[in-house]
């Protein structure tokens, strides 16, 4: 047997509904509004109307944020699936087309912008002028599972698993200190020798001192006694 299907009765607006799986991945309308480029106010009354349309509450506010209702959780599933169907037909006709054009959201760290990106996007705009490049100064993970962008560089592999990563070159590292500096700590030329020295890192979670430390330093976390996430204010911590 089979069953037909009256596809005039079939009424969806995706933009809602698009409205409503931001909100609750991004965990409120400032958030989610941001995310989608669209004023707070449009994006409320895109939800509002899905809830309308629905006949169910999806959200309930708490505090200043939002929590999905159980009928927001069913519905949830759903739209993410529809999401990631309408991502995969998006990558689908972009790599078809023979012009290259949008605004791409670029999440690097502040070193990378500063000194590596900017002849890279001055090419990269003489070949394809249609391009609108957003440069993020970041160095989280979240930055791509929240939309805020839509391409990360990072010097580490994304432990996310629905994050798609791929290895583009190998970057060295090297450690600096002022010639006063070393004077100071009895100019080192061996590894061992830096056990007393002071280290200014960006990285908080011990990946660097264990990682110094497989290379023959010897180190505690006595030794970095600053920390920032920036590198350029770790640069300029540096040449005191």
């Amino acid at each position: 047997m089979l069953k037909c299907m009256d596809r005039s009765s079939i009424k969806f607006d995706w933009n809602r509904a698009r409205a409503f799986l931001v909100t609750a991945e991004e965990g409120s309308l400032s958030a989610a509004a941001r995310a989608l480029g669209m004023a707070q106010p449009t994006l409320g009354r895109q939800v509002s109307a899905l809830e309308e349309e629905l006949g169910v509450v999806l959200f309930e506010r708490v505090g200043r944020g939002l929590t999905l209702t159980p009928s927001g959780e069913q519905l949830l599933e759903h739209v993410r699936k529809m999401g990631d169907a309408a991502t995969a037909m998006s990558l689908k006709s972009f790599g078809q087309s023979q012009v290259i054009e949008g605004k791409v959201r670029l999440a690097v760290s502040e070193v990378f912008a500063a000194f590596t990106l900017p002849p890279i996007l001055a090419k990269l705009r003489q070949i394809h002028a249609g391009i609108e490049i957003d440069v993020i100064t970041s160095t989280q993970a979240s930055d791509l599972l929240r939309r805020e962008a839509d391409i990360a560089i990072r010097y580490f592999h994304p432990k996310e698993p629905d994050l798609i990563a791929k290895k583009i070159t190998n970057a060295a590292a090297r450690l600096y200190a002022t010639p006063e500096y070393l004077k100071k700590i009895g100019n080192p030329q061996l590894p061992y020798d830096l056990r007393n020295a002071d280290f200014i890192s960006t990285d908080n979670s011990g990946a660097l001192l264990k990682g110094l430390n497989g290379m023959g330093l010897n180190l505690t976390e006595k030794n970095f006694p600053i920390y920032t996430p920036n590198w350029l204010v770790m640069w300029e911590y540096v040449k005191q």
